[in-house]
């Protein structure tokens, strides 16, 4: 049984992108690729419920047992993320196929549903293995899909973006590759349950080089400041359920790749000054490139870098309270981040732009979609009761109980960004969702609306988005609700953090699961 759910959220959506692309009829890829992610989901549910219960659970690919094979793993944390990554993957792709996304972007050849279903796959390896060198495939993996995606349907524009994407992917790249080889050839070994002791029993020279190789080079991944300027220039321009999956779920898989390494290669004592320094310039540098920006995709996409500054403040500390608001963090905005997207993928749709100084011309989009925005943002700027809320009011408590200096930086910081990103959310609310009125005492008229871009849909298409608009709208529904049960859910929740979080600093049943009692 324990073999099956470690296999299925690997396997299913690599072998199902290869169906795809045996010239199925459209609807019957759309089905199989729904129905896949359905699996998908149910299976990393499962996986985490067995994962809470019993421990870590872990399959010998072959039956080749490590450090020889291929290990996969799942413990608490890391079934956690694939669950909520598979249910925001599964909204995507509902919101694409509603939108007629799918449709428009496969043309000859048809690789919208293949190029998603092996980011899928990517994103799964990525939680799931049990050793550094197949972290890099799984990453290498989610690179390959996530460019074929980024580029689709691409104008000049989009092109040069997704060259910027895929140039900062490939240096982090060589920098992996680069790493693996060097712990490898330091500690004979690239198990992950084999490392941390090894490592320990290097110079401390040469163990402190790895860590800071390995910071980068995940940093750059998760778009960390100053390594993150790839980002608002990339995510943007791609179509508007590709940016929503990668704000979502890329990141967030680099910053979990952050805690699993980092905790249980390099453990620490105390909090670590480098990472708070580096969390502290995410939450300002980020919300300040937030604030200058007019386009709401670029915001948002600015709004992510500052939010990655919250989840290194947990890591930072390096102890269970800070390590589970990080936890909680990330879950509530793989969510709350992938509900923003789509919500504003709906409004631009409607206005015609993605400026914010042209949507204040228009007609406001609706209450239904002012609320789905709404929600997101309120819970992003860490507004009671939301889930952004919980999980920086753990943060805060985990600073304040850690004390020092680092620490209460890093709290007041993180204070006064969420009060400016209330600010920016409020920007894009007054814009996009409430009428602006004409000044009389200047005898001015509103101002011509701007037209609406020409489609580059063909005519049929357009026609299926206009069918597809209430699956769209019920996509977004269905992560912005997400989003409020992970609020409604804190109590059990938070405990399930806790316990992760023990996990990753008392890693000795990883271990046992993946190498047996004896220390190979």
């Amino acid at each position: 049984m324990t073999a099956f759910l470690l296999a299925v959220p690997v396997l299913l959506p690599a072998l199902s992108a290869g169906v795809t692309l045996l010239g199925l009829p459209r609807s019957v890829v759309r089905t199989l690729s729904i129905v896949v992610l359905t699996g998908v989901l149910a299976d990393a549910a499962a996986l985490f419920v067995r994962a809470d219960a019993h421990g870590p659970q872990a399959l010998n690919v072959g039956d080749w047992s490590a450090p020889l094979g291929i290990t996969l793993v799942a413990d608490r944390l890391s079934a956690l993320l694939l669950t909520v990554s598979a249910l925001v993957a599964l909204a995507v792709l509902l919101f694409a196929v509603g939108e007629g996304a799918a449709e428009r972007l496969q043309g000859p050849p048809r690789v919208f549903h293949p190029a998603y279903l092996l980011l899928v796959t990517g994103v799964s390896l990525a939680f799931l293995t049990g050793d550094l060198f197949n972290l890099f495939v799984a990453f290498e993996v989610m690179l390959a899909a996530s460019y074929v995606l980024i580029t689709l349907d691409a104008d000049e524009g989009r092109t040069r973006s997704g060259m910027t994407y895929v140039i900062a992917g490939l240096t982090s790249s060589l920098l992996f590759i680069t790493l693996v080889a060097l712990v490898y050839a330091a500690t004979g070994t690239v198990t992950l349950a084999q490392l941390g002791p090894r490592l320990a029993e290097l110079p401390d020279g040469l163990r402190g080089a790895l860590a800071l190789l390995l910071l980068v080079v995940l940093g750059v991944k998760a778009a960390i400041v100053p390594l993150h300027l790839w980002l608002p220039d990339s995510y943007p321009t791609a179509p508007a359920p590709i940016t929503a999956v990668f704000a979502a779920l890329l990141t967030k898989v680099a910053v979990y790749a952050l805690l699993r390494t980092q905790t249980l290669l390099f453990p620490r004592t105390g909090v670590w000054t480098l990472l708070a320094c580096a969390a502290i310039a995410a939450m300002v540098v980020g919300i300040l490139g937030a604030l200058a920006q007019d386009d709401i995709n670029r915001l948002l996409s600015f709004t992510l870098v500052s939010h990655i500054g919250f989840m290194l403040f947990g890591l930072a500390l390096f102890d269970a309270r800070g390590l589970s608001g990080t936890i909680l963090y990330v879950v509530h905005h793989i969510a709350v981040q992938a509900a923003l997207f789509l919500t504003a993928a709906l409004v631009v749709r409607r206005a015609g732009t993605a400026a914010l100084r042209h949507m204040a011309r228009w007609p406001p989009p609706g209450a239904w979609a002012a609320a789905l925005f709404a929600l997101p943002a309120l819970s992003l700027a860490g507004v009671p009761p939301f889930s952004g809320f919980v999980a920086k009011l753990a943060l805060l408590r985990a600073g304040t109980a850690q004390g020092g200096p680092a620490a209460y930086a890093l709290a007041g910081t993180a204070l006064l960004t969420s009060l400016l990103t209330l600010y920016a959310m409020t920007r894009v609310w007054t814009s996009a969702f409430m009428k602006q009125q004409s000044d009389p005492s200047h005898g001015e008229t509103d101002p011509p609306k701007p037209s609406p871009p020409a489609s580059p849909w063909p005519r049929e298409h357009r026609r299926r988005t206009g069918r597809g608009t209430g699956l769209m709208t019920a996509a977004a529904a269905g992560v912005t609700a997400t989003g409020l049960v992970i609020a409604a859910c804190a109590g059990p929740l938070s405990m399930v953090s806790e316990r992760a979080a023990h996990d990753l600093l008392d890693p000795q049943a990883y271990r046992s699961v993946v190498l047996g009692e004896e220390d190979h």
